[in-house]
């Protein structure tokens, strides 16, 4: 890995990082930013705060007061007092942050970092922007972020790429019929039939375990729908499947690598929201996970599978069930993972010999390489 670099000879690296965003992850967005900003060096790095706030707008902060009750993961906010409405636009030299007040240019960035959890921030429409920009990013491309936030399209991928994964199934809000006591379509009635109850229910393009429900019965599975209906308008069921919940970090481009393993143990009916980020007994966690070598590699090899499956690049996260039987089978990607210092991507990296401080250096490094290499293709068509 190439050594980080300054543009225009600029003794730091200018990085706008993004975070908040209109998704209902906004205020896990807000946490994973506060840590990232305390761990860059300022020596190496010069940052703009940019918060999204939960109507789109993006809005420059200053470091003393950028987050409102920033130790409160319950009440974290962003601080819209003394913010400036900004946006980027493209210029030749790089993109470049605007004042919207006054249309002045306020900096240049090299690289946006955005950490901004979930629809709108880690599905690909971000993405897609920073790529008109022409600029450097950190994480997937839109290709990646896209399939890797959609729980139906990415499943369909892994099952033609022969990866393991769990029975599932998808509802469209379209298909549903008004008028039927039941929410749920015909064929969720057979696929209950198939699997049997606990049945998993997650809204198709949301993270974090936001909208998602464990229904151990037909009333209960009706509510779930109805719940991961106000999130999404494609819904999708996952047979229960009994087994240790296994996550591993995979870093890089072109060739990736994996961290060693870590378990993760909910004290709760199933890993949600509450137990990750709200109840601070929620969860404990194996880090690394305790698993023979043979495990650790089988492990290892298929969460950078996935990674290359779904086209992804710089950052990933890849969840698994090992089963009784000692079948790994994935469960899904996480693109933009969980960034505090207490997330399971970060730590799984620092146990694996690469600490917080480090790992932004490298996802910093990779995503300017990535446009490096880009810029080189040829953007117009030539007889």
């Amino acid at each position: 890995m190439n050594n980080l670099s300054t543009h225009s000879g600029r003794n730091r690296i200018r990085v706008c990082l993004l975070f908040g965003g209109k998704s209902g992850e906004h205020e896990v967005s807000l946490q994973s930013a506060k840590s990232i900003y305390e761990a860059l060096d300022k020596e190496k790095y010069e940052v703009f705060l940019v918060g999204i706030d939960k109507d789109g707008r993006w809005m420059l902060g200053e470091e003393a007061n950028y987050l409102l009750n920033a130790e409160n993961p319950k009440l974290i906010a962003l601080n819209k007092a003394n913010t400036k409405p900004v946006t980027a636009i493209s210029k030749p030299e790089g993109a470049e942050l605007i004042s919207l007040d006054s249309g002045k240019n306020i900096g240049t960035v090299d690289v946006f970092f955005p950490i901004t959890h979930g629809t709108y921030g880690e599905d690909g429409c971000l993405q897609g922007f920073l790529e008109l920009l022409d600029a450097a990013y950190v994480g997937p491309g839109v290709l990646g972020s896209a399939v890797g936030m959609d729980k139906d399209v990415m499943k369909r991928l892994f099952r033609d790429a022969g990866l393991p994964i769990g029975k599932f199934m998808i509802l469209k809000s379209s298909r549903i019929n008004a008028d039927d006591t039941r929410i749920y379509a015909e064929e969720a009635v057979l696929f209950v039939e198939e699997v049997g109850f606990p049945i998993f229910v997650k809204p198709a393009n949301l993270g974090s375990s936001v909208g998602i429900s464990k229904a151990k019965n037909e009333k209960e599975l009706e509510e779930a729908i109805r719940e991961a209906f106000l999130y999404d308008t494609k819904v999708v069921l996952e047979e229960f499947i009994q087994g240790r919940e296994i996550e591993v970090s995979v870093l890089g481009n072109e060739k990736p690598i994996a961290s060693l393993p870590g378990e993760v143990r909910s004290t709760h009916d199933f890993y949600s929201y509450e137990a990750k980020y709200i109840d601070e007994h929620g969860a404990s966690y194996d880090i690394p996970a305790k698993l023979s070598p043979e495990e650790v590699s089988r492990a290892q090899k298929l969460a950078v599978k996935v990674f290359q499956v779904l086209e992804c690049s710089g950052m990933g996260r890849v969840d698994f069930f090992l089963t009784p039987t000692g079948e790994f089978l994935v469960n899904e990607i996480n693109t933009l993972p969980g960034f505090t210092k207490i997330s399971m991507y970060p730590k799984l990296w620092e146990v694996s010999g690469v600490p917080y401080s480090e790992l932004l250096d490298k996802l910093i490094e990779l995503a300017m390489e990535k446009k490096r290499e880009r810029a080189v293709l040829r953007r117009t068509f030539q007889s």
